[in-house]
């Protein structure tokens, strides 16, 4: 493959052709004005290793990895301390000559909250829907700004135990049922489960229960507004929703490739938001 002129990145996954990725990075690339390039590659399982043990000589600066790739990348780079306690990357790029990797997921969360619900983290106690890998990433996130009590329920006791366990005694892991005991102590909810994403069941959670100053995040951008955030912004909650997390994860990625921050805008937004309800 001949290495392209001007430098490019790329989403590494299987399958990847609905990804909103190349829509935000050639946004920035634009508005920056930088001469780059960022494309998608579907690449199977089988063919992982080589692609990524060849992504340098392929033209790449570096590369977004999306399911069902972002486990099996760390084995394949140096990951930070983020990629290695969150278990998973979705950033990789060169420094030294060497591959790293990160977890930009856990920023993407953090800077979503920080701007769409500024001082959400004077919250004592937060309560978080699911124990997958997005889950993951958000209870990192959380610790690091200091949250001091994280409930976490999982309708499958054993994953909420687990990673409880891995993250130690400031998250508590709670049943299904024992979620709306929870809900009114709880000054930030956070749904990380696809529940209320089109084509799913719904999340049959109370937000009536929450306190009235509490902040309500929904990882979910398929609708745009879920019933979740519906209920939330009826009351008067402040909220916070996938789509701006969308957004901000990709901002250290494009740093890290090209050299400049780019910002998230509001410009930026609506451009994908009409991808994203476009029938």
């Amino acid at each position: 493959m001949t290495a392209p002129k001007t430098p490019a990145a790329c989403l590494i996954g299987w399958p990847a052709a609905h990804s909103r990725s190349p829509l935000i990075h050639h946004y920035w690339l634009r508005t920056l004005g930088i001469e780059g390039g960022y494309v998608i590659e579907a690449v199977p399982p089988e063919d992982l290793r080589d692609f990524v043990l060849r992504l340098s000589l392929r033209g790449f600066v570096g590369a977004n990895v999306t399911i069902p790739h972002k486990e099996a990348v760390l084995a394949l780079s140096t990951p930070d301390a983020r990629a290695k306690t969150v278990g998973a990357a979705n950033t990789l790029w060169f420094a030294d000559g060497e591959l790293r990797s990160t977890n930009t997921d856990v920023e993407g969360f953090i800077g979503n909250l920080d701007a769409s619900a500024p001082g959400w983290d004077k919250a004592d106690e937060a309560l978080v829907l699911g124990a997958g890998g997005s889950s993951r990433a958000v209870v990192f996130g959380l610790l690091e700004r200091g949250i001091k009590r994280i409930h976490l329920a999982n309708r499958t006791i054993a994953r909420a135990e687990s990673l409880a366990k891995q993250f130690g005694p400031n998250v508590l892991p709670v049943t299904w049922d024992a979620v709306k005991d929870v809900l009114p102590r709880a000054k930030l909810l956070v749904n990380t489960t696809s529940l209320g994403m089109h084509g799913q069941p719904a999340l049959d959670v109370d937000a009536a229960r929450l306190p009235q100053d509490a902040v309500v995040a929904d990882l979910v951008y398929v609708p745009l507004v879920t019933p979740l955030l519906a209920a939330a912004a009826a009351r008067g909650l402040k909220t916070a929703d996938g789509l701006g997390m969308l957004l901000h994860q990709a901002v250290r990625g494009f740093e890290l490739w090209f050299g400049r921050r780019p910002q998230v805008t509001a410009e930026l937004r609506v451009l994908v938001e009409a991808d994203l309800t476009k029938t």
